[in-house]
């Protein structure tokens, strides 16, 4: 397949929106869980020197919340996790459509020629 700078980092970027997703499921299915830490997934700053490299991959990395904890060492925060898992579906979204966009695109050159 053709892969540019753009495709690796659209790529890398639905890559990393998945891996937080599943990561605020986590955080989500163990508010409760004494002791639990929340998961952060991060990749938009490494994505972005991939990019400004010619690259565009990357791998995304799951750290712990350094949030402060309730009375039971928990730190997930039901509403930061809600607010982010919309962020993450929109970005997910758009960066899915973007994909789509550009693979039509070669696609239709295909075609014409």
């Amino acid at each position: 397949m053709l892969e540019s700078v753009t495709t690796a980092a659209l790529t890398s970027a639905l890559d990393g929106l998945s891996q937080r997703q599943r990561a605020i499921a986590d955080n989500i299915a163990n508010v409760n869980t004494p002791g639990y830490k929340a998961k952060v997934v991060a990749f938009e700053r490494a994505l972005a020197s991939s990019v400004a490299a010619g690259d565009g991959r990357t791998t995304p990395t799951t750290t712990e919340s350094l949030a402060p904890t309730r009375m039971d060492g928990n730190n997930v925060n039901l509403d930061i996790e809600t607010l982010t898992n919309i962020e993450t579906v929109l970005r997910y979204q758009f960066a899915s459509q973007a994909v789509g966009g550009s693979f039509k695109g070669v696609q239709t050159a295909l075609r014409t020629s």
